[in-house]
């Protein structure tokens, strides 16, 4: 969990992120699971549109799909969520709290 700091913080971080992916009518596939799982891995942060053909809400989408990946949910914006999971990469810029 975040502090109410530490998520204003990532917050900020990734307004200016483009989404990087969707959930649709499909829902969540390993696939999808697999390609968010990387970008994790580069960037920590990331952005995922929530499509209403979805089938469920923003929150409980969002809630699932971070414990698939292992990342902590730092907001749901409308449609948007926001991930964030630690990389074990040792080459890339770590965020920092």
């Amino acid at each position: 969990m975040f502090t109410s700091k530490q998520r204003a913080n990532l917050r900020s971080l990734a307004s200016t992120l483009k989404p990087i992916g969707q959930v649709g009518k499909e829902g969540v596939t390993e696939n999808l699971i697999a390609g968010l799982s990387d970008a994790l891995d580069a960037h920590e942060l990331i952005k995922v549109t929530l499509l209403p053909a979805a089938g469920e809400d923003g929150e409980n989408l969002a809630a699932n799909l971070a414990d698939l990946l292992g990342a902590d949910v730092v907001a749901v914006i409308g449609r948007k969520a926001i991930f964030y999971r630690r990389s074990l990469r040792e080459e890339i810029e770590h965020i920092r709290f």
